[in-house]
């Protein structure tokens, strides 16, 4: 089996447009933040709205500087997800903070609104819901949540960029929102990504966060008065973002469609039938970041991803539960806090979705997947 047939479960499109212009960029003699990561934050803006937008280095230092605007830090605790990319968590714990979780709602796999009130505590500062795979968690339910108990959401929102929430783009209302530009995300900048401001929001302070801390006056004038990082996003990789974000639309479009057909093969095989969880068939608000099936217990995962990876299929594992990892144990977490995460997450199973899959792939899957499962007996 050669490179040409595998088929991995994403894979970042970019056009020759977008590669001339990184070209460009490197030319120019001004490679790092510069006029083209103005420009994205700019088109950014527009995008959502008009609202305020900074661009990081990546999706996780944004989540951390919104924790910092707000003050938040030892003593105090934010309310999160099991379920998730680590990084969603380790923020919190940055800033020394204490992360709270509540378990998730099987049928959408984000955390369940429903569950958030009785984790509030008078310590409690925040609410850092996750838009898992895109799909929007409960933002009428939070939001107001949050209003009732004076609270602030920051959302982590690095796979939902093009997702909606009853018709309004997600990152274009509420409070904080943050995303991501990985190679792996509908669009990317190769590393990167950005925070949405509230208008409250110290934008001032959010800036200097990002660069130690410095504030300039005229020529040569420099302060340092807050502790900051180093995570401003270079130009090289604003030039990429600005190209990708031009063709958003069309990235999230294809996805749709490809959803579509994936429910379509698996209808024919009658694979919930057979034991195996679909996402939700939410074809509207999702940007189909990613399409991800729950198979039955008695399917190991490790080895349903071998029996595909020797097809040339390539999978992915999105998330296992935070909770169990040795970090968090370590802080009193155990087997049984969070039983919905713990089953979602132990058998999740990301399959190939991206751009440039032709339906032919899509049906390649299917087929495999089918055959597999027929071996393990289902």
């Amino acid at each position: 089996m050669t490179s040409q047939d595998i088929l991995p479960f994403t894979r970042p499109d970019i056009d020759e447009d977008t590669i001339a212009g990184v070209v460009e960029v490197l030319r120019s003699g001004w490679i790092t933040t510069g006029p083209w990561c103005a420009r994205f934050e700019q088109a950014l803006s527009a995008y959502f709205g008009g609202r305020t937008v900074l661009a990081y280095a990546s999706g996780t230092v944004t989540m951390d500087v919104a924790l910092r605007l707000l003050g938040i830090g030892p003593g105090d605790e934010v309310i999160t997800t099991p379920l998730s990319w680590v990084a969603t968590s380790n923020v919190v714990l940055a800033v020394g903070a204490t992360p709270v979780f509540v378990d998730i709602d099987p049928a959408t796999r984000n955390i369940d609104a429903a569950r958030i009130e009785a984790a509030i505590t008078p310590r409690t500062r925040a609410i850092l819901p996750v838009h898992l795979a895109g799909l929007p968690a409960d933002l009428d339910a939070i939001d107001a949540l949050a209003a009732r108990h004076k609270l602030r959401v920051i959302e982590d929102a690095a796979q939902a960029i093009g997702s909606t929430w009853h018709g309004k783009r997600v990152g274009s209302f509420g409070d904080f929102a943050s995303f991501s530009f990985h190679p792996n995300k509908n669009i990317t900048s190769i590393e990167g990504g950005c925070l949405v401001l509230p208008p409250d929001a110290d934008v001032d302070l959010a800036r200097r966060l990002r660069l130690q801390g410095v504030q300039r006056s005229g020529l040569d004038g420099m302060d340092v008065d807050v502790v900051g990082g180093k995570s401003n996003l270079t130009d090289v990789a604003a030039r990429v973002g600005w190209g990708q974000l031009q063709r958003l639309e069309e990235f999230n479009a294809r996805r749709r469609e490809l959803a579509q057909h994936y429910f379509a093969a698996f209808d024919a095989i009658d694979l919930e039938a057979r034991g195996v969880q679909l996402p939700p068939r939410d074809l509207t608000q999702s940007n189909w970041h990613m399409f991800q099936i729950v198979p039955p217990p008695q399917v190991r995962r490790a080895a349903l991803m071998q029996a595909l990876k020797d097809r040339g299929i390539t999978t992915g594992v999105h998330y296992p539960p935070i909770h169990l990892f040795s970090l968090y144990r370590a802080r009193g977490f155990q087997p049984g806090d969070f039983p919905h995460a713990e089953a979602v997450g132990a058998a999740i199973l990301t399959l190939p979705l991206f751009p440039g899959m032709q339906n032919c792939d899509v049906t390649r899957v299917t087929a495999a997947l089918d055959a597999v499962l027929r071996q393990f007996g289902l």
